[in-house]
């Protein structure tokens, strides 16, 4: 995971209370609310790790090719990490 817990708390509470500012929402109980929009960004990142080691997994089956042929591997991580989460629905 890219951020750390206290990272994700901080950005869940000025999502919050950006939208309650704002008047994009009400809310009874402000806490519950930020703690379900971090469960939720914590879970998108879990999901985007995941995605990054299957994409791994799938290219150190071709990495003799990849060798052979001078491709570069963050090009090709990233096309394949791109089609897989077009393809899961996923937003990076």
């Amino acid at each position: 995971m890219r951020l750390s817990k206290n990272q994700i708390e901080h950005m869940a509470f000025n999502i919050v209370r950006t939208l309650i500012n704002e008047e994009k929402i009400i809310v009874e109980d402000k806490n519950k609310l930020v703690e379900k929009v971090e469960r939720i960004i914590t879970e998108e990142f879990m999901r985007e790790d995941e995605l990054d080691q299957e994409v791994r997994r799938i290219l150190s089956e071709y990495m003799d090719q990849i060798r052979k042929e001078n491709i570069e591997y963050q090009t090709v991580f990233r096309m394949i990490k791109n089609k897989l989460a077009k393809e899961r629905n996923i937003i990076l």
